[in-house]
């Protein structure tokens, strides 16, 4: 086979967290008086808590905020966000999904995360794929989100694989560059579907077995 292993961003890929995302930054926002929409947070896929706060402050008009300050409002959103992810279930993990990972890795591939998400290990726990993953490289090790290839070197590290030898799949396009800086190939799925820097682009989530030439 081509790979020995596949790098799963998280959000948007094996699950979607999008709406709670956009709930708890939508109170945040609006405690603040900052306008907020969906096209704002679009903005924010793939991108770090403090990353995504400074997007959001682009539109305050108070007093500058200090570093402190910043960091109480993010854990603020991350404390909304939790709250909203406990209404998550294995329910939340489409059979397509779990099917193909089960498939690919009786194949004999290595499966990681590789997220920007802090939250990582608690959304794998409340879908049922806690102890799932080969290896988990999230926000939590990594000083540097996407576009930075850092989570996803850090997740090749962890399974002992070459980073040349490792599939990433992804929806935003940052989380695309952030593979072809690893020197990883990468598969759109989602909003990144038909990005030109992917090496491939899935029709649907199923499609990684054709890609990885495995047996069904």
């Amino acid at each position: 086979m081509k790979y020995k292993a596949v790098i799963f961003d998280l959000d948007g890929v094996i699950c979607h967290t999008d709406r709670y995302h956009y709930m708890a930054w939508k109170k945040l926002a609006d405690k603040l008086g900052v306008y907020f929409d969906e096209h704002i947070n679009n903005r924010l896929r793939g991108v770090s808590r403090m990353e995504s706060l400074e997007i959001i402050l682009e539109r305050w008009q108070g007093e500058p905020l200090s570093e402190e300050e910043k960091l109480r409002l993010a854990e603020e959103k991350n404390t909304l966000y939790r709250e909203y992810l406990k209404q998550m279930s294995p329910k939340d993990l489409s059979k397509e999904v779990k099917d193909t990972l089960d498939i690919l890795r009786l194949n004999g591939l290595k499966l990681a995360i590789g997220s920007s998400s802090k939250n990582t290990k608690f959304i794998l726990d409340q879908i049922g794929l806690g102890d799932y993953f080969d290896a988990i490289s999230d926000g939590n090790n990594i000083t540097r989100s996407k576009p930075y290839p850092d989570v996803f070197l850090m997740a090749a590290q962890y399974l002992d694989i070459k980073p040349s030898e490792c599939l990433v799949v992804e929806d935003a396009k940052a989380g695309i560059d952030a593979a072809v800086a690893a020197g990883m190939d990468s598969a759109a799925i989602g909003d990144a579907y038909g990005y030109s820097k992917a090496t491939y682009s899935l029709n649907n989530f199923k499609q990684l077995l054709q890609i990885c030439g495995v047996m069904t």
